[in-house]
């Protein structure tokens, strides 16, 4: 795999923005391959502590060779970070910073094994965790033709839903829909390509989320992360598209007391005057931290990605 397969998304804002200090203690709520984990452990020393989660199986063995020389100070988790407070309960564990990177990894994209993508055929899958039973294939030719369309609306934002749908109902009573080329065909066939974006896109996000809870579990998580952040300790999330960004902004809304002023951003008068009480957050980027331009030159997946961070009170 490549150096740029490997690099992190918005690397060195995210480190800024959390802020470390050596002895920490934090969570890499979505460990991928390591890469932002790597960071976080040269950042907070010998004496620091990392709980890691991750639930697919092979980026999980494969993340432990990259941080085999931290392994004394790392809890590895191999389950869904929807379980944070139980982990963190029974690990005794009192995080000081949270980092969450919602973006898919590498093996995800570059495998057609596993479905995510239509660049190569491959089985309509698309499970983050294997040892789940839904797969987008299930969806694809089980599902009901009205639900089927809300799902691509809803999760995908896209506007040819029940147009697509139609025409999944219709291909499927002469053969099931099996491959993500097969699919993408026949998306393509029905939308008009408007601009670069292959038509097949919206919908192939729209039964990732659906398949894998997305939304659900992030909505849950986050706001699990924030009850049990410690006092002063940050939280940063990297989102890819419209939903999670949405989603992250409200729950942190939801959770403020203030804005805080940090380098990213200016503070005015109206800002100073809209303290809560009763709430948890410092929001420390009034507006998303997105990548440079030469970080998206050198890694064009890193384009959609925005960075959000708060600061428990």
């Amino acid at each position: 795999m490549s150096d740029l397969a490997h690099k992190p998304v918005l690397l060195d804002e995210t480190i800024d923005l959390l802020n470390l200090q050596p002895g920490m203690q934090v969570i890499d709520m979505t460990l991928g391959l390591g890469g932002h984990s790597l960071e976080l452990l040269h950042t907070v020393g010998p004496s620091g502590k990392l709980l890691a989660f991750e639930q697919d199986e092979r980026n999980l063995k494969e993340a432990k060779k990259r941080l085999k020389s931290f392994e004394k100070q790392i809890i590895f988790v191999h389950r869904n970070f929807e379980h944070i407070k139980e982990e963190t309960a029974k690990h005794g564990f009192k995080p000081d910073a949270i980092l969450m990177d919602l973006g898919l990894s590498s093996p995800h994209v570059d495998d057609p094994d596993r479905g995510f993508s239509f660049k190569e055929g491959g089985p309509l899958d698309m499970r983050f965790d294997p040892r789940q039973d839904l797969t987008a294939a299930d969806v694809v030719n089980k599902m009901g033709e009205k639900d089927l369309a809300d799902i691509i609306y809803e999760y995908g934002e896209e506007r040819r839903s029940r147009v697509i749908a139609r025409a999944i109902v219709e291909q499927r009573k002469q053969k099931p829909i099996e491959t993500t080329d097969e699919l993408a065909d026949l998306i393509k066939s029905v939308s008009p390509k408007v601009n670069r974006t292959h038509p097949a896109t919206q919908t192939f996000q729209a039964l990732r989320i659906y398949v894998n809870r997305e939304l659900e579990v992030l909505e849950k998580a986050l706001s699990d992360a924030i009850e049990i952040l410690s006092p002063k300790g940050k939280i940063a999330v990297i989102s890819y598209h419209s939903l999670e960004d949405r989603m992250v902004k409200q729950i942190f809304k939801e959770n403020a007391s203030s804005t805080k002023k940090n380098k990213y951003q200016k503070q005015n008068k109206e800002d100073l005057c809209q303290q809560e009480t009763g709430k948890s957050l410092y929001i420390l980027t009034k507006k998303p931290i997105i990548p440079t331009g030469i970080e998206v030159f050198e890694n064009p997946r890193s384009r959609s990605a925005k960075l959000r961070g708060a600061q428990k009170e």
